[in-house]
């Protein structure tokens, strides 16, 4: 039986689908199948309803955009190409692909026409949605959000069109997406398309109304975003508008803004002031050594280490952020810094990293932290910011490939190292990884029982010049007043910058 197709007027409407690793193979069929079935009923053509399909998980991939094909036969031929990338859920990254980059006249968008995205996907998205799903909604885009299985209903509410009732849909399951894509057919087939609901005269828009598929919504001139009642505008430059207290600049963002200071100096805990040293906020990145070597006793006590150094941090979404690496023969993000707001969450989610085993490229692990786990789309804060960025290196042996170049390239990235050593590690190699002054920024323990004494030391976010205590016995030269080789013991010595050591 031939379906019967949609009559409106013509729309350009982009699929945006969640390709994430916690997306299975048989449950990704299903959403191409809810897909096909949608594209089925619409009136396909250059003409008529346009069409382009984006997956997305960590990185993005445009399958093919709104002018690529005029006829239903090469769209599903298209969808049943999709290879998933079966990685993270940066949903709001997608969302702002797809305004800056889907719904532009070089890729087929058509002026005066309806824009229309649907957004399918099974989990939390990893990185920040409201704002991004905001301005989108704000340049005309109507957006419906389809959560299946682990989608977060407060997630899939901030990035639809409002009213929420004919935009949000949550699906139990993968198996019951097919029913429910009939349901939905009908919000997309508004045969009623071309009537201006606008004009009716009660859409109380503060500054534009815009008439869509089944309605209208409100659109704020430039500089303004729309409020959650979707009728009221505020000014989008609120560093004009309200009492920031910015001792040095205020610099205004998406229904938000935040305080800058200048070069040399950094923002102090309190958001506002300035300073030349801050113990509160950081982006650390932990780098740990999943190796063999470890063995699975001890790699627990690595993640109690790493949860004793998150426990002495004031971790939130603008104090402390933190994120973690495991490396062996390869390189693998267990979370990046902006997953995770507190330090519950974030102990919990390091309790449940699995251990890797096999090789030892530390080298490897730098360059990945180097060139990925500070990056603004993996939750590191703009250098703008001056919020130091830290990381952490952990191993227990020498590395199977060079550390030196990208050591180098860390520390003149203005990243500050601190290496710790557990066993067989190599003091040379932890010294090359290590930051200046490298007394305060680099440890070593013979076995793994007593890296907590190092973790309840180890003070990552303190003032330069700060004194450090660190329970240790060392050889020193006594002619210099140096610090030469550290080994973690019982007894307890304070060691200040001069070098200098002092029994406790």
């Amino acid at each position: 039986k031939q379906t019967q197709k949609c009559k409106s007027g013509p729309v350009d409407l982009v699929f945006l689908i969640d390709s994430s690793r916690s997306v299975r193979p048989h449950e990704f069929e299903t959403m191409r199948k809810f897909m096909i079935d949608i594209l089925s009923t619409l009136d396909i053509g250059l003409n008529a309803t346009r069409v382009g399909v984006v997956q997305y998980s960590s990185q993005l991939r445009n399958e093919f955009s709104l002018k690529t094909h005029a006829k239903l036969d090469a769209m599903v031929k298209g969808i049943n190409e999709i290879i998933p990338l079966a990685q993270g859920t940066m949903t709001g990254l997608a969302i702002k692909y797809i305004m800056n980059s889907a719904f532009i006249a070089e890729e087929g968008d058509r002026p005066q026409v309806p824009n229309v995205a649907v957004i399918v996907t099974d989990g939390r998205p990893q990185d920040r949605v409201a704002e991004v799903a905001a301005e989108a909604r704000e340049k005309g885009i109507e957006i419906y959000a389809v959560g299946v299985a682990r989608a977060d209903m407060a997630s899939l509410r901030a990035m639809a069109s409002p009213p929420f009732e004919d935009h949000v849909f949550l699906v139990e399951s993968f198996d019951l997406i097919h029913q429910f894509g009939l349901q939905f057919q009908d919000k997309l087939c508004a045969i009623d398309l071309l009537i201006d609901y606008c004009s009716f005269g009660n859409h109380s828009c503060d500054h534009e109304c815009v008439s869509v598929l089944n309605g209208y919504h409100c659109r704020c001139n430039q500089g303004h975003r729309l409020l959650d009642d979707g009728k009221t505008c505020q000014d989008m430059d609120l560093c004009n508008t309200v009492e920031h207290g910015c001792e040095h600049q205020c610099v205004s963002t998406l229904g938000s803004y935040y305080c800058i200071c200048p070069e040399g100096q950094l923002l102090q805990e309190d958001g506002k002031s300035c300073g030349t040293c801050k113990s509160a906020n950081i982006d650390l990145v932990l780098l740990i050594d999943g190796s063999k070597s470890v063995r699975p006793q001890n790699f627990e006590l690595v993640k109690k280490f790493v949860n004793q150094v998150v426990d002495s941090l004031d971790v939130s979404a603008h104090g402390t952020r933190v994120g973690l690496v495991q490396y062996s023969s390869r390189v693998r993000t267990e979370f990046p810094l902006n997953m995770y707001h507190t330090a519950e969450e974030i102990k919990a989610a390091v309790m449940k990293v699995d251990y890797m085993e096999k090789g030892t490229m530390t080298g490897l692990a730098l360059k990945h932290m180097l060139e990925n786990s500070f990056l603004e789309s993996e939750g590191a804060r703009p250098s703008s910011r001056n919020i130091p960025r830290i990381g952490l290196v952990f191993t227990d042996g020498r590395s199977q490939d060079d550390i030196t170049e990208y050591a180098k390239k860390a520390k003149e990235a203005g990243i500050t190292m601190y290496a710790v050593g557990v066993g067989k590690a190599v003091e040379d190699e932890l010294r090359v990884i290590a930051s200046e002054p490298q007394e305060k920024h680099f440890y070593y323990t013979t076995d793994f029982t007593a890296i907590s004494n190092i973790a309840e030391n180890l003070k990552l976010n303190v003032c330069p010049g700060t004194r450090l205590k660190i329970q240790t016995q060392c050889t020193i030269d006594l002619t210099h007043l140096t610090l030469s080789k550290c080994y973690i013991k019982k007894q307890l010595w304070s060691v200040e910058r001069t070098g200098k050591l002092v029994v406790k």
